[in-house]
């Protein structure tokens, strides 16, 4: 499951998320503890708690003192909001730019959009 790209906690931070983006995990649902999530993926408990802890900072998840830690109510807009906005600034406004500076009209792009949301051109 872990990789090189990105530190083992980050990694586990971002599929929990992706996992609420997706609706695997439901908001008010309790995750596994970090010993569990330490136990099923053979890593350090520390490092697992790291991971959880960036979640709670970024208000994804919450705990419940002496129950574990659960996802927040909004976690799931939040992330998706995130995610549009991280999209409209990395693809579309780079894509705008790249348009501009190549003498692309804007109806260009918006037509060629219209052509692969009904289909043609796949």
């Amino acid at each position: 499951m872990f990789d090189e790209r990105s530190p083992i906690y980050q990694q586990i931070a971002d599929q929990i998320k992706a996992d609420i983006v997706s609706g695997v995990l439901q908001e008010d649902e309790q995750v596994m503890s970090t010993n569990q999530y330490a136990a099923f993926y053979r890593i350090n408990p520390a490092t697992a708690a790291k991971g959880f802890q960036l979640l709670t900072e970024e208000g994804i998840l919450y705990k419940k003192r002496g129950i574990g830690m659960f996802v927040s109510v909004d976690a799931r807009q939040t992330l998706v909001q995130a995610r549009k906005d991280r999209f409209f600034e990395e693809v579309v406004d780079r894509m705008v730019e790249e348009a501009r500076q190549i003498g692309v009209p804007i109806a260009d792009i918006l037509n060629h959009i219209e052509s692969r949301k009904e289909g043609k051109g796949q």
